[in-house]
């Protein structure tokens, strides 16, 4: 016999509220644990009413080992639309409650669905990360499942802002979806990605290890590279997304939002010269040199505790978002190594598939030498900057602020690989190696062959000095565009970037281009 509407409606409801309260005993656990669960994430991730969620009642068809009686609705995730400040995202978030989150065939589908239409919509998608990994009595459907997921975030790489929050296990395979994303975020204490766990990793090599030491915040976000903020919570997490979403446009083509700061565009930043010294050898924060340089002292740090001589992150000037990429001298004294050449090359390039000026603050001494960055690979990796470089079409200023010797002047974005504007201060030293080490290889015979080789030597440096520092060879030689004051560089670089607003440039035609991986 037919049910009557008002039975359908009374057994529809039951199931949406049974997909609503998950398992209430894990609900209260991850509570006792500190974390939410993957409703109230979603609820406090949106604007505040804004969810719409899509596919709530879509279950595993899988029934054997038992699956038949353990099948629940929505799979496992919990996937639909909503606003963050206003502006449309698609999201999907992991539900420990209902089969411990563990990815089935339906719920990869899902996953894939919410990237594949955030692509179609044009807007961001968020992913919420929190199982304990897929599900091996589905076999070939849930690979089959994963691997829908892998192409539909390689699809859409560039095309929309993809970010992956780790809020509890991402194990397995599956933890190469947040790999593929733009930006990771991580909770310190419960959250881990890893690919092999620590009972495997003791079968086969015998080491002892937490799954915290295997692939906690700290390894990733300081040591591996693969994460790029930590918070201290859930809700924290959370609001670090949803800042940072504020600096990016919906998708490629569009420009970032735009934001009134209340700052003013003329604005001189007279301390300037008191933050960074004039001795090239001595250290200071550049953090101290963009804080004072954006709007409102704003800015967004990206994979800060990872290559820490290489400082990256998003700021606004004149209220347009703009991505910096900076030397930092008070670690490894701003030399460029091989994570940090990863690092920046990942961001350039991010900024210039999302229309965002690159501002990049250079001061180096050199690539990092030794034995240990040459086997792995400094030649390879350090390249990596130079291709992103010279592949951006993005509007390019650089400032350099002391010095900048050998290839890494060229790395930091160099007139000859596309910087529009390229700006120095007036004490900048430039040349293929600092004076010291230049004098050492092209006066050595005479230093040593001299009467006083400590006088000569002294001579040397301040003949070379003499003739590459200041910023007289490098205006003579157009390697800048101009000498400005430290005070003015923000006002330049504000100025600057509204000269370049349509800044239009073509490359060659060809499928793509091969970057040094």
């Amino acid at each position: 016999m037919a049910q009557t509407r008002e039975e359908i409606e009374a057994r529809l409801r039951r199931i949406e509220q049974r997909a609503l309260e998950g398992d209430v005993r894990v609900a209260e656990r991850q509570r006792a644990e500190g974390k939410l669960t993957a409703r109230e994430r979603v609820a406090r991730l949106l604007d505040s009413g804004t969810f719409v969620e899509e596919f709530m009642l879509a279950e595993t068809q899988v029934t054997d080992f038992g699956m038949a009686e353990r099948r629940m609705p929505t799979d496992g995730v919990v996937t639909g639309f909503g606003t963050i400040g206003g502006r449309p995202v698609y999201v999907f978030a992991q539900d420990r409650t209902i089969l411990q989150g563990a990815v089935g065939q339906a719920h990869g589908e899902k996953i894939a669905y919410a990237i594949e239409t955030a692509c179609k919509m044009g807007v961001p998608v968020i992913g919420l990360y929190d199982s304990v990994g897929a599900r091996i009595q589905e076999g070939l459907d849930v690979t089959k499942a994963i691997g829908k997921i892998f192409y539909a975030n390689s699809i859409a790489s560039g095309a929309v802002p993809q970010i992956s929050a780790i809020m509890g296990p991402c194990i397995g395979v599956a933890s190469y979806s947040p790999a593929l994303t733009d930006f990771i975020f991580m909770v310190r204490g419960t959250s881990q990605m890893f690919i092999t766990g620590p009972s495997v990793i003791k079968e086969v090599t015998g080491e002892d290890v937490t799954m915290e030491e295997l692939g906690g915040a700290k390894v990733h976000t300081e040591v591996s590279g693969c994460a790029d903020v930590v918070a201290d919570d859930d809700d924290a997490c959370l609001a670090q997304i949803r800042r940072l979403l504020s600096f990016l446009p919906s998708r490629s083509g569009e420009p970032p939002p735009r934001v009134d700061t209340g700052d003013d565009s003329d604005r001189l930043v007279d301390d300037l010269e008191s933050v960074v010294p004039a001795e090239s050898r001595r250290s200071y924060n550049v953090l101290n040199v963009i804080k004072r340089l954006v709007d409102g002292g704003d800015f967004f740090e990206i994979k800060g505790r990872f290559a820490r001589n290489m400082v990256v992150g998003f700021g606004r000037l004149d209220g347009q978002t703009v991505g910096f990429v900076a030397n930092q001298p008070n670690w490894l004294a701003g030399a460029i190594d091989v994570d940090a050449s990863d690092k920046a090359a990942r961001f350039i390039r991010f900024c210039d598939a999302f229309s965002i000026p690159i501002i990049t603050l250079a001061d180096v001494p050199g690539f990092m030498p030794g034995v240990a960055q040459e086997k792995t690979g400094i030649i390879r990796h350090g390249a990596k900057m130079l291709y992103a470089y010279s592949e951006a079409t993005v509007p390019k200023i650089t400032v350099y602020l002391r010095k900048g010797y050998g290839g890494a002047k060229q790395a930091m974005c160099t007139r000859e690989l596309g910087a529009d504007q390229l700006l120095v201060w007036p004490g900048v030293e430039l040349a293929v190696m600092g004076a010291e080490g230049a004098v050492n290889v092209l006066y050595r015979r005479e230093i040593e062959s001299a009467a006083d080789p400590d006088d000569v030597r002294r001579q040397k440096i301040a003949e070379f000095n003499e003739r590459f520092s200041g910023p007289f060879d490098a205006l003579s030689k157009q390697f800048a565009h101009a000498v400005i004051r430290p005070a003015e560089t923000r006002i330049r670089i504000i100025r600057a970037l509204r000269m370049l607003a349509n800044k239009h440039e073509d490359r060659p035609r060809k499928k793509h281009g091969i970057m040094p991986v």
